[in-house]
């Protein structure tokens, strides 16, 4: 049902603190728990009908959080002397979300419509290549597995065709988020959107240029010798973006990592999820129930978890899983996400009950996900005869190590363009993408090409000013991964691990900023010391 605008005012101020609180928190539940259904419907199936209807609840929901006389009032209360901790957040919380949304009714129609557009595009969209459409799966696959270079070539160019359908649409989001972000005094959308995640763009570019410092000299040499074993292979002096098994040189290549398809052959990526997280504690039988795990026409061929109400009930994953390790990780990493969210104590209020930050939740997510390679888990969870991982295990842990340090350079091009595209959405976008591809991940850019490549990456445009946090959270997944080892001896299949995470990461929910939750989970702050020392090759 709409709501008119009318029925979402405030009471005449001034409102007591916890009366305002009450009220914004019911309205922000009931309208989220409600797009939260509509989105994940238009994810399952992309049609345009439930693209449309998802749409309208995002620009309702946006509608109601951009209330000016509730971002007034929420700021005179944090202005009053609160003793309370958990109102004082909860009221901080709301400023930022109020804050973030302060815009004109034109300004959030435009972004909402456009956003849902382009991410509509990339769901129903499949590229051709020699008369057939291909699926993610199935171009990764040609990718993964092809000798014919030509092949190779016409795939990667098709996985790009999507970066012309919505290339200037994404532009005409960048221009129109950064309106609204003048208007409410930034200096662009991507300053405000640090803001909104508690975090300060200075601090951010100082852990990014100490993780480019770092991991400089490694990455370098890792590159060479991988693109001296694929020049081999393909028999060729010059290696470009198709000789790599990503179409974004942002996962280890198959002459960079150890297969371990052969491995898990025969297994269930659920299964496996569910054994893992119950030898911590965690019963994610009900998740995986209400969730959409195997790939079919109409359906977003990403993966991800969404919480729908926040009651710890109805938690959902969307993936599609086909059989071999990739999607086995995938499957451990959303399974990261859904843990988090139903571990949450229930107790907390609505406003409170979700992760820390972006990033703690993702580092959950990738610390689960690292357990696929993981000696301990192979054995104890998959069941991998002992012999045949000690066998693999130097190479795992080198594979892991060139897997970190790949994804590292990756999240470093993502950042530094996300910055320039909102400083600048006029600039020549499709060239500065390509310098600072080959600057940070020595990917030499393809003779002649002049393509909006960088539109081509669905995050740019339906999840802005994001991607810094899959790296912090490989950085703080790092921390974690150290203290539990000291503490609970190991991670995989140790209850002790499981109750660490629980207690010190989970429940709490929000109720800390995600600086105060860190050092109180792992007793110091935050630090890319651990993740650097895992990459030792």
């Amino acid at each position: 049902m709409r709501v008119t605008p009318a029925a979402t005012r405030l009471p005449p101020m001034p409102v007591a603190p916890h009366t305002l609180v009450e009220e914004l928190e019911s309205k922000f539940q009931r309208l989220e728990t409600d797009f939260h259904r509509a989105y994940w419907e238009s994810q399952i199936d992309a049609t345009p009908e439930k693209g449309q209807q998802r749409a309208e609840l995002e620009l309702e929901l946006r509608r109601v959080k951009g209330d000016p006389a509730a971002l007034t009032a929420v700021r005179a209360a944090l202005e009053q002397q609160l003793h309370d901790p958990i109102l004082r957040r909860q009221l901080e919380v709301l400023r930022l979300s109020l804050l973030g949304n302060q815009m004109t009714e034109e300004q959030r129609t435009e972004i909402v419509e456009l956003s849902s557009a382009v991410e509509g595009d990339f769901a129903s969209f499949r590229p051709v290549v020699d008369g057939q459409a291909l699926s993610d799966n199935e171009i990764e696959e040609v990718l993964a597995t092809s000798n014919d270079v030509e092949l190779r070539k016409r795939t990667w160019e098709a996985s790009k065709e999507i970066g012309d359908v919505v290339a200037e649409r994404i532009r005409e989001l960048a221009r129109a988020r950064n309106r609204a972000a003048h208007d409410a005094g930034f200096a662009d959308y991507y300053r405000m959107s640090l803001e909104m995640q508690e975090m300060s763009e200075e601090w951010l570019f100082d852990t990014l240029d100490e993780v480019e410092e770092l991991t400089e000299k490694p990455f370098r040499h890792w590159k060479s010798q991988l693109d001296d074993s694929l020049k081999k292979r393909f028999g060729v002096g010059e290696i470009y973006p198709w000789h790599y098994s990503d179409p974004f040189f942002q996962s280890v290549p198959p002459e960079a990592k150890i297969s371990l398809d052969e491995e898990l052959k025969g297994t269930d990526a659920r299964e496996l999820a569910e054994k893992t997280f119950a030898g911590w504690g965690i019963d994610l039988s009900k998740v995986l129930e209400n969730s959409d795990l195997y790939p079919r026409e109409r359906k977003c061929q990403h993966a991800f978890c969404l919480d729908i109400d926040r009651s710890a009930q109805d938690v959902r994953i969307l993936a599609n899983i086909v059989p071999g390790e990739r999607w086995v990780e995938v499957t451990l990493h959303e399974c990261g996400h859904a843990a988090y969210d139903v571990m949450i104590r229930r107790q907390i209020p609505y406003l409170l009950r979700r992760a820390a930050h972006t990033f703690v939740t993702e580092a959950i997510a990738l610390l689960c996900g690292r357990l696929l390679r993981d000696v301990g888990w192979l054995v104890e969870v998959a069941g991998v005869e002992a012999s045949r991982v000690d066998a693999k295990a130097a190479r795992l842990r080198a594979s892991n190590a060139g897997q970190s340090l790949m994804f590292a350079r990756w999240v470093l091009v993502m950042a530094h363009f996300e910055r320039l595209l909102y400083s600048d959405p006029e600039g020549d976008l499709d060239a500065e993408w390509w310098s600072l591809v080959q600057r940070l991940q020595l990917v030499t850019p393809p003779p002649g090409r002049t393509a909006p490549d960088w539109a081509a990456k669905i995050h740019i445009a339906v999840s802005p000013v994001y991607y810094h946090n899959y790296l912090l959270g490989e950085i703080l997944a790092s921390q974690l991964t150290s203290i539990i080892d000291a503490q609970c001896g190991g991670l995989a299949g140790v209850r002790d691990a499981g109750e660490l995470l629980i207690d010190r990461v989970f429940k709490p929910g929000s109720v800390l900023r995600w600086d105060s939750l860190i050092e109180e989970a792992i007793g110091a702050p935050f630090s890319p010391r651990d993740f650097v020392a895992g990459l030792a090759l």
